[in-house]
């Protein structure tokens, strides 16, 4: 019986396949799979990922031509066939020992999934990120990690990497990413974890290294795949819009995507002059569709710089320019062509050390 499955994404990163490879050997068992994703990669990632599953115990390399992050890790979803599953990115790398820490807490505390502390590595810098809440080693509901809406909690902490999740997640249709999102479908993963699961664990293990500013990650890119996130953070309105506590959930949702608004805004320079004028019309019609109350109340609790940005944002009202400035198309419309690279971390940037988007 296979304990559990990795699922490791790559996407042009031939650099760092030989890292990614060394820490996986250096974490595998007998009862481990190792799922090595490819997204039709162009160089020579492939070629390597075959040459090393020849001494990785327990690997599969399985091929796609390029789809996005989503679609490969659905793949993988499909494909695997572990009693828990994790997941990591083909550019970060995990200390020895980490895997079966990492089952050996899943096995104590039986939950539905599990969030672990990581190190965010840039260049030769080394941080600690801890995961935004206290309670450990515990099975928590994870309806009562989403709040407060003002300060950081567990909905704020969505990447996928970082933690653990029991097949039956997988069961229950938890698991699958949104593949017409190409930015930010993390974040709709995570309140769907947070409403739907049964259970959540923390655990303090500090083995997953996250690499940062890799040339071929989204949040190097400024393009239209980056407006994404208005669309990602308008179906987590939707969903709460359905759900029996949505009204007392919908405060920290908005609150995530001012924080967001402010992080592309501060971005603008990444972005063509049109493209800049396109976010900025899709984000003031987005705030548009919010109940003025609830905007109001997030707007007047956060700081005065950042609530400043979103007011005056909020003026671009009925001003909206016409054609190719237009706002991007509303959840549920198309999106042509899939995301630059398999990488979670889009707006990685936009959160503070805890990774919350609401500090």
């Amino acid at each position: 019986m296979v304990k559990l499955s990795v699922i490791v994404t790559f996407y042009n990163v031939q650099q760092y396949v030989p890292d990614a490879l060394r820490s996986l050997r250096a974490n595998a068992r007998s009862d481990f799979e190792i799922l090595l994703m490819d997204d039709g990669s162009t160089d020579r990632t492939p070629l390597l990922l075959e040459e090393g599953a020849r001494t990785l115990p327990g690997a599969r390399v399985l091929l796609q031509e390029h789809a996005g992050v989503s679609a490969l890790r659905n793949a993988g979803l499909d494909a695997s066939e572990g009693e828990y599953l994790t997941f990591m990115d083909g550019d970060d790398w995990m200390a020895p020992g980490y895997l079966p820490q990492l089952v050996t807490a899943m096995d104590d505390l039986d939950v539905d999934f599990l969030r672990t502390d990581h190190i965010k590595c840039t260049g030769s810098q080394r941080d600690i990120v801890r995961v935004p809440h206290g309670r450990r080693n515990v099975a928590l509901d994870p309806r009562t990690c989403i709040l407060p809406a003002d300060r950081p909690s567990l909905v704020d902490y969505p990447n996928l990497p970082f933690g653990a999740y029991h097949r039956r997640t997988v069961e229950r249709g938890l698991m699958r990413m949104p593949e017409n999102l190409r930015t930010a479908e993390d974040r709709l993963w995570s309140w769907r974890m947070h409403l739907a699961a049964e259970s959540v664990g923390v655990v303090g293990l500090l083995g997953m290294h996250y690499r940062r500013s890799v040339s071929t990650s989204l949040t190097q890119i400024g393009d239209e795949r980056q407006l994404d996130f208005i669309r990602s953070c308008e179906l987590v309105f939707e969903m709460l819009a359905k759900d029996p506590d949505g009204e007392r959930f919908l405060p920290k949702a908005v609150r995530q995507f001012c924080a967001l608004i402010v992080f592309h805004l501060e971005q603008i320079d990444r972005f063509e002059p049109a493209m800049a004028r396109r976010l900025k019309a899709g984000c003031a019609a987005a705030l548009g569709r919010l109940p003025k109350d609830v905007l109001n109340d997030v707007l007047d609790s956060m700081d005065l710089e950042r609530s400043t940005k979103i007011r005056r944002l909020r003026r671009r009202l009925g001003t909206r320019p016409e054609g190719s400035d237009a706002e991007p198309p509303r959840q549920g419309e198309g999106v042509d062509g899939p995301s630059a690279a398999p990488d979670d971390d889009d707006d990685e940037d936009a959160v503070d050390d805890n990774g919350s988007a609401v500090a």
